[in-house]
């Protein structure tokens, strides 16, 4: 299955689980990563292992394209990795993206993600590359920062291009530990990449986007091929579709629904964070905001979570409490079988992209 790269949802550390994911495809994600993978830890860790794979065993309620995100510096590790997911990778459509863009100290001092964009690493990664097109059946693409200069990040995906990867996402920023986001992303070099004559395969834009009105400015400036959202995806999951900007309890007791349709595939600390990201978005200023970290980390389990979004957090803000209920089954049948969202967004995608 080619995937649709419109609206793609970012790999984001701890916070890509499959409820996120799925959220997302709800509200216009056409292809979502998971976090990035540790091979070693897929090769040796028999329950790390065992929970990236129930996570991609989930099933997707909408046809959408699931990318699982490698990391590393040595190429057999990586495809032994790979081996140990690709049969869900088959089964549920899903890519193998290689990680050429985490600038964070882990990445720094493993000497992988965006510490092997210097020269002197390019024929490590193109190996690599090209040893995950020839050993899976499956497409393989790549995610990568700047090169330092930057002139050099077209050459480099040029030949990532001729080693086997199906497309490149481009986040427009150089490699720093401390400042993985100080500034914006430099737009021009995503525009650089796409007008480059000699790479053929799709480019995807990585970087500023905040509100709906960049997804259209971005693709009208850059010219690329789809755009990819991490941060504000995590503050509004809605960012994809028709200007959408969710109340941050229901579309909280929304993410919380599908944890509980599928258990054990996010962590209770990985569901903290993404309520507190949700009421945060629209509420940090509030007099309360400072309470809910705390009422979130004290909560012990998902009945805890709700009981804190349905009734203290409706108070802080005021709100008529409603009675404690379930999210039944009807409800959850209409998202199964609405295709809306994600039909509007491409719609709308594809129009802008033709004026």
């Amino acid at each position: 299955m080619s995937p649709n790269l419109s609206f793609i949802a970012a790999p984001m550390v701890n916070q890509s689980d499959f409820p996120f994911r799925r959220l997302t495809a709800r509200y216009g994600a056409t292809t979502v990563y998971t976090q990035m993978l540790s091979p070693e830890l897929l090769i040796h860790d028999q329950e790390y292992l065992e929970f990236h794979r129930r996570d991609l065993q989930s099933i997707n309620e909408k046809p959408v394209s699931t990318v699982v995100q490698l990391c590393g510096n040595n190429a057999e590790e990586i495809i032994e990795a790979g081996r140990k997911i690709q049969d869900l990778c088959d089964a549920i459509g899903a890519k193998l993206d290689l990680n050429l863009g985490c600038s964070q100290e882990v990445a720094r001092d493993g000497h992988f993600g965006a510490y092997l964009l210097g020269q002197k690493d390019w024929p490590v990664v193109e190996n690599i590359v090209s040893c995950m097109a020839q050993s899976f059946k499956i497409p393989v693409s790549t995610k990568l920062r700047l090169c330092q200069p930057s002139s050099k990040t077209v050459e480099l995906a040029e030949r990532l291009e001729a080693s086997g990867s199906s497309w490149i996402t481009l986040h427009a920023r150089t490699v720093s530990s401390r400042r993985r986001r100080q500034g914006a992303a430099d737009l021009s070099e995503i525009k650089r990449l796409k007008q480059s004559e000699t790479l053929t395969i799709p480019v995807i834009s990585n970087g500023n986007v905040r509100v709906f009105d960049d997804l259209a400015q971005n693709l009208e400036y850059t010219g690329a091929d789809g755009l990819m959202v991490g941060e504000t995806l995590l503050g509004n999951p809605c960012i994809f579709s028709n200007n959408i900007l969710p109340d941050p309890v229901e579309i909280s007791l929304e993410y919380l629904n599908i944890c509980r349709l599928y258990p054990g595939v996010a962590t209770l600390k990985t569901i903290q964070t993404h309520i507190r990201h949700f009421i945060d978005f629209q509420c940090a200023r509030r007099p309360w905001s400072r309470k809910l970290r705390a009422a979130l980390n004290a909560c012990t389990d998902l009945d805890d979570i709700e009981h804190l979004l349905r009734v203290k957090i409706q108070r802080w803000r005021g709100m008529t409490i409603k009675s404690f209920t379930e999210t039944d089954s009807e409800d959850e049948q209409d998202f199964d079988n609405g295709v809306g969202n994600i039909e509007d967004a491409i719609s709308w995608h594809l129009s802008g992209m033709n004026q």
